[in-house]
């Protein structure tokens, strides 16, 4: 069924046609209409057979879920930015323990300063914890990847997370089309978990392990994430051949047959990146793209076959590793090891700032002539920076920042050094 709806209750939708049995959460801005969506549904009945457990902290949130997953049941939560990193441990815990929660990741810019907009740090943040991570273009591939995470994490016995950009996405209102729940039901079974909590078979979940099997542990779960690298695209196929369309899989090409430039990125910027590649091209430039769904299982053999006949590879970030650049950055590298081409690491939109076609073409020309730095930043004010620099040379005491430059900026008037 079509619908004119926000992204966050499309995504509501979608997690009760999955017939979640518990979910925890706590609000947190861009993520808070999700399960507000789901909420209401479990109180007027939409959602049966359903227990919607608030909470007082994500921590708790997440520890409540993996404590319903361990006994049994699909659960469901989800959460954005400071929230992700409160919850921190228990994010491990639940790879660790090998529980197939969803979780839905409103991506969402860390502080300090505070920022309550877009970007890609959070998630970024718990790459390596275990989860499997999904990055979502599209409000209707947000709705689609939900359903599908279930049925990854259970098969695997493996948490996922579907991250989709806060405010871009969460709330942008968008036609989405909703399967009906019996187009649902034949593609996610009843959930089946591969461990239990039974009183009548009592065994113990999350013991000590020593250093005599602590490496076995870990090179199971590694081993979990590289049969996704086969299952995420088997299910996507399957997705498409019910539903009519694709969603997910490793990767999607745009326009790369023949492209000496091809851009890298996750998330919803690609929809601009394509309307860009789609004006360069059009004026004979030869230029493309590729849009990674599955950040985590990396897709290294995937993203290498897309990229090897190219000449340069930019990749777009929302996220920065300080003191290094990108991130994204460093498994594009991993996959093209041995293969001789340029490649050029740009930090663009973080804490929210506006992406343009004007500036991402102006970058593109630059790539093409290999004029870029090996790290961009896009659209930096490098007047403010500089000035920021000179003040903190001329005194000790000189005060936050972050402040500092508002003040330049003229955004805030109070008195900084």
């Amino acid at each position: 069924m079509l619908k004119q709806v926000e992204g966050s209750h499309a995504v509501a939708e979608a997690i009760a046609l999955s017939r979640p049995q518990i979910i925890c959460a706590y609000p947190i801005t861009p993520q808070t209409h999700i399960v507000e969506g789901v909420g209401e549904m479990v109180k007027d009945g939409t959602l049966k057979n359903c227990e919607f457990i608030n909470v007082e902290s994500e921590f708790a949130a997440l520890s409540v879920a993996i404590g319903a997953s361990a006994a049994g049941a699909r659960t469901y939560t989800a959460t954005s930015s400071q929230g992700l990193l409160f919850m921190a441990e228990a994010v491990y815990n639940a790879a660790g323990l090998g529980l197939p929660i969803v979780m839905t990741i409103g991506n969402r810019a860390i502080g300090a300063p505070i920022n309550i907009w877009n970007d890609h740090s959070d998630s970024m943040s718990m790459r390596d914890a275990g989860w499997i991570q999904l990055f979502a273009e599209t409000n209707q591939e947000a709705l689609d990847l939900h359903i599908q995470a279930f049925r990854l994490a259970e098969e695997l016995s493996c948490p996922v997370m579907v991250c989709m950009d806060g405010f871009i996405l969460t709330h942008a209102y968008d036609r989405v089309d909703v399967p009906s729940q019996e187009e649902v039901d034949a593609f996610l079974p009843p959930f089946e978990p591969r461990q239990i909590l039974d009183p009548s078979a009592p065994v113990t979940i999350g013991a000590m392990v020593g250093p005599e099997a602590f490496t076995e542990v870990r090179y199971l779960a590694h081993h979990k994430q590289l049969r996704a690298l086969t299952l995420i695209p088997q299910l996507s196929a399957e997705f498409e051949q019910r539903f009519g369309r694709a969603s997910g899989g490793l990767i999607r090409e745009y326009c790369t047959e023949g492209a000496e430039t091809i851009v890298v990125s996750l998330g919803s910027i690609n929809g601009t990146v394509q309307e860009v590649v789609d004006d360069m091209r059009a004026d004979g430039a030869k230029i493309g793209s590729v849009s990674i769904c599955s950040f985590r299982p990396f897709p290294l053999t995937a993203l290498r076959d897309a990229l090897q006949n190219a000449k340069r590879v930019v990749v777009l970030e929302k996220c920065l590793a300080v003191g290094l650049g990108g991130i994204v950055s460093d498994g594009v590298r991993k996959s093209l090891s041995g293969i001789q081409l340029k490649g050029y690491t740009v930090i663009a939109g973080l804490g929210g700032r506006a992406i343009t076609r004007g500036s991402l073409r102006q970058l593109f020309e630059d790539a093409a002539a290999d004029e870029l730095e090996q790290v961009t930043f896009l659209d930096l004010n490098a007047d403010v920076v500089a000035y920021e620099l000179e003040r903190e040379s001329q005194a000790r005491r000189t005060g936050p920042t972050a402040e500092a430059i508002l003040k330049r900026l003229g955004t805030v008037s109070s008195k900084i050094g």
